[in-house]
């Protein structure tokens, strides 16, 4: 099963939104393999968003994702990157369709809520930059035969 990475960003956790989004994941299907809260600080910052340091936007994305402590969370399941990159909606709140994470809860390009892995290749990183080893855990839900069919646990 695919992993990714999902950081519930200040504007979730200020606006109380976090436990309806975690919701939102769990009803799907998707299976919460690591979960904490924690501060982001500038360093952690500047490496995971590396591709956004020269942008003018910068600070201001700085000072948005160190305003409040984040819960990061690693999802696992099938196509577990689109799926969540689908829930979530379009960057800017404004444009993400209702329904998606975004289209309900943000209004905002900065203030969006949540962050989720782009690609395969960047939730694994994202992971491993959010996670140790030790607090990934590859367990699976007594359910999950309800989730999918056998072919697909494959």
């Amino acid at each position: 099963m695919e992993k990714t990475l999902v950081i519930f960003k200040p504007s979730a956790m200020e606006r109380g939104y976090v436990g309806q989004i975690l919701t939102r994941f769990q009803q799907k299907g998707l299976i919460i393999a690591g979960m904490k809260m924690m501060q982001l600080d500038e360093n952690i910052l500047r490496e995971h968003y590396a591709h956004l340091v020269d942008k003018s936007f910068f600070p201001l994305l700085l000072s948005a994702m160190m305003a409040s402590p984040v819960i990061v969370m690693c999802l696992k399941g099938k196509d577990a990157v689109n799926v969540v990159r689908l829930m979530t909606g379009a960057t800017n709140g404004r444009e993400a369709l209702p329904g998606t994470i975004r289209g309900d809860f943000s209004c905002s390009n900065q203030e969006n809520i949540i962050h989720a892995s782009s690609s395969a290749e960047d939730a694994k990183a994202e992971i491993k930059r959010f996670f140790s080893e030790n607090e990934i855990f590859d367990w699976m839900p007594q359910n999950l035969k309800f989730t999918y069919s056998s072919i697909e646990m494959e």
